[in-house]
């Protein structure tokens, strides 16, 4: 089992910058990927980015991408999610997430962290 804990959420202002968190712990060494996805209020959980254990290649979904990196420390089994350039439409809980199994659903999520960006 993976135990997933993010932080780094808050309030910001649209423009502004946030770096969250997500250390993993558990059983984490199978690991194939690990993902960062968000659910605004009234609309359902969508995918943000992702990185992948064994080549570190990375994805962002296209709202996202060239505002936010995803980065990894695997001393610390911890993930990154650098977010810049903050839209309102930003906002939203961000989840993190494991997939142990190329192919399968994430198999494992965090409580989430707040993010609200004020216009």
């Amino acid at each position: 089992q993976v135990q997933l804990v993010e932080s780094g959420g808050g309030l910001v202002q649209a423009g502004g910058s946030l770096r969250l968190s997500c250390a993993a712990s558990g059983r984490t060494a199978s690991t194939y990927s690990m993902g960062w996805f968000r659910q605004a209020p009234g609309k359902e959980r969508e995918f943000v980015s992702v990185i992948t254990r064994g080549s570190g290649m990375t994805d962002y979904s296209d709202s996202v991408k060239g505002r936010f990196t995803i980065s990894r420390d695997d001393a610390k089994n911890t993930i990154y999610l650098q977010m810049n350039s903050l839209k309102p439409e930003d906002t939203g809980v961000y989840y993190c997430a494991v997939k142990r199994v190329r192919g399968r659903p994430y198999d494992y999520w965090g409580q989430g962290t707040q993010v609200t960006v004020s216009s």
